[in-house]
């Protein structure tokens, strides 16, 4: 059985595994990624008839996992969501668990080492798991697209930030969805069919990011996504999808990997906009 603290990397591991599953297996794993913070509460019965299958296909989604049931599986859930809705859970709480269960006192620099090298892993990973056609789809798109508009909420909010100020040295007209005073929706109301949505969103995705993808779609958008597995639910409904996982050290994830993958994005399209006005002149 997983560590109980590895509800994000069994989430990781359902989504890697996603396209080989079988029919009834992927509408679990969707239900899974879509109502992660639920799991830990549902009975099998209730599971099973959310996601249109039998409760042994569930038993059997367990297994394939190497859980000895769906109890067991459920466990990782429960365990998960206790800590995050157990009174004052915040980073002062995470950093007293880390020095109750951590190895020893860790100096400043011992700590920055470890972040440090935690970066470098996570950009190997982004650097091997990349996945061309996606990237190359994404960039196809933002070149058609005369308006890029920019959603990221919560921890995915300094990456949107920082497309918005980057985006701005390219020709296009660039739309920061900034949610202030939960005006997100209104944001997007001059939002016209062809423009492009560039989402941001990691588990436990943002409310406020999902209702403008699913905004944006609606009014005929190209929404391309940036997240954490193909199964989020602003992929759903996007054109491209750019999955980075970003490792967890210390008990916090960083956002190093997905500031890599944002930056790429950005020196990728205005090479692609200096190419066409070069082919142009010619």
């Amino acid at each position: 059985m997983l560590s109980t603290t590895s509800a994000d990397q069994l989430v990781q591991r359902i989504s890697a595994a996603y396209p080989d599953l079988s029919k009834q297996l992927k509408a679990i794993a969707l239900h899974i990624e879509k109502n992660r913070d639920h799991i830990g509460l549902e009975g099998i019965q209730d599971m099973a008839r959310q996601c249109g299958v039998q409760p042994s296909a569930v038993v059997r989604f367990a297994k394939h996992f190497g859980f000895s049931g769906f109890t067991e599986l459920q466990t990782v859930f429960r365990d998960n969501l206790s800590r995050q809705i157990a009174p004052g859970r915040n980073y002062q709480s995470r950093i007293r668990d880390l020095i109750a269960g951590g190895p020893g006192k860790l100096s400043s620099t011992d700590i920055a080492r470890e972040f440090v090298a935690g970066s470098i892993e996570g950009m190997q990973e982004l650097q091997s798991k990349l996945d061309p056609a996606a990237f190359k789809k994404a960039v196809d798109l933002l070149v058609r697209s005369e308006c890029v508009w920019i959603a990221g909420a919560r921890r995915a909010f300094p990456v949107a930030a920082y497309l918005d100020y980057a985006l701005q040295h390219t020709e296009k007209r660039i739309c920061l969805v900034s949610g202030i005073g939960s005006m997100q929706l209104g944001q997007i109301r001059s939002l016209r069919k062809g423009d492009a949505m560039l989402a941001v969103s990691f588990a436990p995705y943002a409310e406020e990011t999902v209702a403008v993808v699913e905004q944006a779609r609606a009014r005929g958008a190209r929404v391309i996504a940036i997240t954490d597995s193909r199964t989020s639910p602003i992929a759903q409904s996007a054109r491209a999808v750019l999955v980075v996982q970003e490792h967890t050290t210390l008990g916090f994830r960083a956002l190093s990997s997905t500031m890599g993958l944002a930056q790429s994005l950005f020196i990728a399209l205005a090479y692609a906009l200096e190419l066409s006005h070069a082919g142009s002149a010619l």
